[in-house]
């Protein structure tokens, strides 16, 4: 029975996706064709619960299924899958921890309020968010999580990074967890990369097809067209079951992503929303940089 010896436990929006296709390349690396699986965030009980954008309704959580995502593991030498919602939601440690106690984990670390304008631009992008301010949806928040929204519509609580490391080095040993920032990969991608590579113990001079750009968020250029590639893309059809067939699944994830990208235009957050979330996230920032041994304080600047 193959199980994953490594987990990449988040944080969502902050490039998880891309770096579940790099080390998806290595040669020694087995990850599932199904990305965020979620299993170890939720369990059964969970299964009535009825928020928007619930990951409770695709979270793998039957225990044989889950390892059935491993089934074709040959030979290689790290196997892991990367489920973002593992960093946030509460008890994922504890139940990493009493299944899978030796696992490496790793985690990258995105500026939380570049983090929460993404994960809002993502909603906005693929047509779920209700309100276009972007600080009516932070005023939001706290009804929305009372009200059980899933955990991308957690904009700041997400970002609250110390608060939920904690939970993973009361149980893990340091050795067992790698942190990256996510500045340090887009600065110096090859660099970390090779960094991944020698905790996973696998060889570092591969170099991974870092070409295409997964997951980006923006407004939609032409909202109809993108309702389109959601509709195609997104939800089981006949045309998503021939491309299926037809196509790896690494040529279709390519060409999606190259449409998508070219309807999305970026916009940048007002400054006196972003200088409001900097002082929000104060205090965790600084506890953060304790735990971790990083100084952050460029995180700090409005």
């Amino acid at each position: 029975m193959n199980i994953p010896n490594f987990l990449i436990i988040g944080a969502a929006k902050s490039g998880t996706t891309a770096l579940y296709r790099y080390l998806k390349q290595h040669p020694e690396i087995f990850m599932p064709d199904r990305k965020e699986p979620h299993h170890f965030s939720f369990d059964d009980i969970t299964k009535n619960t009825k928020g928007p954008g619930d990951y409770v309704r695709t979270a793998i959580t039957d225990k044989k299924e889950y390892q059935s995502l491993f089934s074709s593991v040959n030979n290689q030498k790290a196997v892991g899958e990367a489920s973002p919602t593992y960093i946030y939601v509460p008890g994922t440690a504890e139940r990493i921890y009493s299944e899978l106690p030796n696992s490496k984990l790793i985690a990258i670390l995105r500026n939380p309020a570049d983090r929460a304008f993404s994960a809002y631009m993502h909603l906005v992008r693929d047509g779920y968010e209700t309100v276009f301010d972007f600080s009516e949806a932070l005023n939001l928040e706290n009804e929305r999580i009372k009200k059980n929204w899933g955990p991308i519509w957690h904009y700041k609580k997400a970002g609250l990074y110390h608060e939920q490391l904690t939970s993973y080095f009361n149980l893990f040993r340091n050795n067992q967890i790698l942190i990256i920032i996510y500045d340090d990969y887009k600065k110096d991608p090859s660099r970390i990369n090779k960094s991944i590579f020698n905790f996973l113990n696998v060889d570092e001079s591969f170099l991974p097809d870092m070409s295409a750009k997964p997951n980006v968020s923006g407004i939609p250029k032409n909202i109809y067209f993108q309702r389109i590639m959601s509709y195609f893309f997104d939800r089981d059809n006949i045309i998503r079951t021939f491309s299926r067939n037809l196509f790896s699944e690494e040529i279709r994830w390519r060409v999606t992503s190259y449409i998508r990208n070219h309807n999305l235009q970026k916009i940048k957050m007002s400054p006196e929303v972003r200088s409001g979330l900097v002082d929000y996230f104060r205090n965790d920032i600084n506890k953060l940089q304790n735990l971790i041994n990083r100084d952050l304080s460029h995180w700090l600047i409005y």
